[in-house]
């Protein structure tokens, strides 16, 4: 029996509605910069700068960044929970399961703080 020890939420539910709510808000900023493309289709480095310079763009890209991270977690969580069984696995499956969510977590927590520095830096 798999415990919710490592997932994101308690519950299901919980998790569901997270990876739902993350999903429309990564397909709101891919059509955003979709539209940007669109609209200025020989847009340069300036323009594309000054799209990424204001606060609201950049409120928008962390928000965009967390919901990622978070529809990875859950996504990631999922599969090593549902795939990687002691019927794969053997007697080990526990371990590997838990060297793989954690090797993901520093994954997700690099891709974070570097995306935080990216969108916030100088």
């Amino acid at each position: 029996m798999v415990t919710n020890v490592t997932n994101l939420g308690r519950s299901g539910l919980y998790d569901w509605l997270v990876q739902r709510f993350s999903a429309v808000i990564l397909a709101t900023y891919s059509f955003y910069i979709l539209g940007s493309f669109v609209v200025n289709p020989d847009m340069n480095y300036e323009q594309w700068s000054a799209l990424f310079a204001s606060n609201v763009m950049r409120m928008f890209s962390l928000i965009t960044l967390f919901a990622l991270c978070a529809h990875a977690w859950i996504g990631m969580w999922t599969i090593s929970t549902d795939y990687m069984t002691s019927l794969q696995l053997g007697k080990r499956a526990t371990f590997f399961r838990l060297l793989f969510q954690a090797g993901c977590a520093l994954l997700i927590c690099v891709y974070l703080l570097w995306g935080i520095q990216i969108f916030w830096g100088n």
